[in-house]
């Protein structure tokens, strides 16, 4: 017979503001997206032309709120200020047809507000409220287990626990 396969489910999400619940006051959380950089080598003799790694461009997301929070709002005006964010969800494992497992996944963020919206307005909707942000930290970690950790401004990129810029920063002697 064969074994069923095992299904993750992750569809809700909490987020906090330098420690502050936001529990039903964001509508969406765009994380930002790890893009690696690559550069071409080519050179005589070769018979093509290659990529290799270069760098990570920067990253970038956005938070639709569900309205005015002042609280948090004050924290996304300034744009001088770095914000923790931590986004906690319960990833669900299925198989079988029952769920077998609960695990916590947690993205940790520094980000930097780009933008302070002030609303879209319509009658009968919900105002319209979207703050962009640059990242300079990201961790993920997922049943307390660190899947990935970048830290620009200290030149840290870790997959899997490995420091992929061990080497790099000692050469740089930093």
């Amino acid at each position: 017979m064969a074994q069923k396969i095992k299904i993750g489910r992750l569809t809700n999400a909490n987020i906090y503001v330098d420690g502050g619940s936001l529990l039903g006051r964001v509508e969406e959380f765009q994380c930002p997206t790890l893009t690696f950089k690559q550069s071409e080598h080519k050179a005589l003799g070769m018979n093509g032309t290659i990529e290799y790694y270069s760098g990570i461009d920067k990253m970038e997301g956005s938070m639709k709120w569900t309205s005015y929070y002042p609280e948090f709002l004050k924290k996304m005006a300034n744009p001088f200020k770095a914000v923790r964010i931590q986004v906690r969800g319960s990833l669900e494992e299925y198989q079988g047809g029952e769920r077998i497992a609960q695990t916590p996944a947690v993205v940790f963020l520094t980000i930097q507000p780009k933008n302070f919206p002030l609303g879209n307005f319509q009658q009968h909707d919900n105002v319209e409220l979207s703050t962009n942000y640059g990242c300079t930290y990201v961790r993920l970690e997922i049943g307390g287990e660190v899947i990935t950790e970048v830290d620009v401004e200290a030149n840290i990129f870790k997959v899997d626990g490995e420091d992929l810029l061990a080497a790099y920063r000692q050469n740089l002697g930093i």
